[in-house]
């Protein structure tokens, strides 16, 4: 009969999949314990604060055990999936061997229960006459009930018992202690008889009634707590037929997080411009008829895009961060773009690395891959980090514009608002114009007002003339 040993089981843990990341969601199990599984192959697939990323297994073998059902959060580094690696089939054999070894090891040992306290019996025994000096000599036996002041004379007068009543009447006399002593005891409601002298010849001083104090009023503080705590709080009680409550885990508990941390971070100043789009509207039209877009998705976003990389590159100080740590602003030379997705799983921000280096068809094409795998739900943790500046287009919901708050480590993000026909000054005519609301947040701890209006007005300046980009550009 062949069985497995725990030597061929491999445990597969939770991996870090992002930089960073402590907990994952099991969304999905893709095998079950008796499937093969063989080196590379996708076993599950989890959901991080990031994104959803599938788990290749790193071995050959058999699955033993899932140690988690699906929906679970498991922290990083812990074991999710055991599996045989030797080409047993038998799953349940390994505690055949190990119950006997268990119960043996006691046996041995019961030979010395001396070194494990069994079998003595004089414990009991030396523990008894810490009492019996008190009782032992029959003399003082009916001195201790006589408590009363008569009894103490006839102690002293009976020559032949006077030694064995002598340790009784100390704790009778009056306290050792000087006037002052005494006055501060009584102040502070302290009985002299219950505090332990430490002077010269038994003399009570001001610091033993002062310790006397303390010990009085330390003492209370757990009877006064012991009411409180078996008080249990009432379980909340939510009518389900009226509301629905959705654990925030995953994508959603990392934006909430990050954006509560920007909020309450950098301080956030947002600048508005109204601008004529219609010449980069018709310059849409004419991108998606030249051959060198063809099969790329052209939008006014990618226009947009590129108004406000060129933005940047003419004014260079505001791709930066805020390092609080070393106190320091850090310039990046490279623009990372994101665009903020909405998605099934919330809100995600991929972005374009090295955007500023990529020619209009190159980035539609990146576009065109990050808005593809983000529906998806494939975008990788990678893809979400080291973003520099961002665009969220709010204007594919019918919004003309908003306040964005800053992705963390992000010095600004546009905002783009829905694109309408509206009555439009054009030529000193009131015409109908293709316009947008453009809305720029900056962290003003590195961007002064001077620079992010500098920055706006540069994009609307090109989203105006789109014959900009290849003279700024």
């Amino acid at each position: 009969m062949t069985t497995m040993t725990e030597a061929s089981v491999r445990e597969f843990k939770m991996p870090d999949v992002g930089e960073g990341l402590t907990e994952a969601e099991i969304l999905k199990w893709y095998v079950q314990p008796g499937d093969t599984v063989t080196d590379g192959q996708v076993v599950c697939e989890v959901e991080t604060a990031k994104a959803a990323v599938e788990l290749p297994i790193p071995y050959d073998g058999v699955v033993r055990e899932l140690h988690f059902p699906e929906g679970t959060t498991v922290d990083v580094g812990t074991s999710i999936i055991a599996v045989d690696v030797s080409g047993g089939t038998a799953v349940a054999a390994p505690a055949a061997p190990a119950a006997p070894e268990r119960q043996e090891e006691p046996k041995p040992q019961g030979r010395q229960p001396v070194l494990v306290g069994y079998g003595v019996a004089t414990s009991s025994t030396r523990r008894r006459p810490r009492k019996g000096p008190e009782t032992a000599t029959p003399v003082p036996a009916p001195a201790a009930p006589a408590v009363p002041a008569p009894a103490a004379p006839a102690g002293l007068n009976g020559h032949g018992t006077a030694p064995a009543a002598a340790p009784v009447a100390p704790p009778q006399e009056r306290p050792l202690a000087k006037p002052p002593v005494r006055k501060l005891a009584k102040d502070l409601g302290v009985d002299l008889a219950t505090v332990t002298p430490s002077g010269p010849d038994g003399i009570i001083t001001r610091e033993d009634v002062h310790a006397a104090v303390a010990a009085r009023t330390e003492a209370p503080e757990p009877a006064v707590e012991a009411p409180a705590a078996p008080t249990p709080a009432p379980a909340p009680v939510y009518d389900t037929a009226r509301e629905t409550r959705v654990p925030v885990k995953g994508v959603r508990k990392a934006t909430a997080a990050a954006m509560v941390g920007s909020a309450f971070t950098a301080p956030h100043v947002t600048e508005f411009v109204t601008v004529d789009v219609t010449r980069t509207m018709r310059l849409v039209e004419e991108l998606k008829q030249d051959k060198e877009f063809a099969g790329l998705r052209v939008n006014p976003l990618l226009l947009i895009a590129k108004a406000l990389l060129v933005a940047i590159r003419r004014n260079p100080d505001i791709n930066a961060s805020w390092d609080e740590a070393n106190q320091e602003i850090v310039l990046k030379h490279y623009v990372n773009l994101g665009i903020a997705a909405a998605t099934p799983r919330g809100l995600i921000v991929p972005n374009i690395k090295d955007a500023h280096a990529k020619t209009l068809p190159q980035l539609a094409e990146a576009l065109g891959d990050l808005v593809a795998t983000a529906r998806e739900g494939k975008t990788s943790p990678g893809a979400m980090q080291g973003g520099t500046v961002t665009i969220t287009n709010v204007g594919v919901f019918g919004v003309d514009t908003g306040t964005p708050l800053l992705n963390p480590g992000e010095s600004a993000i546009l905002a783009v608002g829905a694109i309408k026909l509206q009555p439009w000054v054009h030529k000193g005519k009131v015409k109908p114009r293709q316009v947008t609301t453009l809305a720029l947040s900056f962290d003003h701890r590195l961007v002064d007002g001077e620079l992010g209006s500098k920055v706006l007005a540069d994009v609307a300046a090109i989203l105006e003339q789109p014959k900009r980009l290849m003279t700024w550009a």
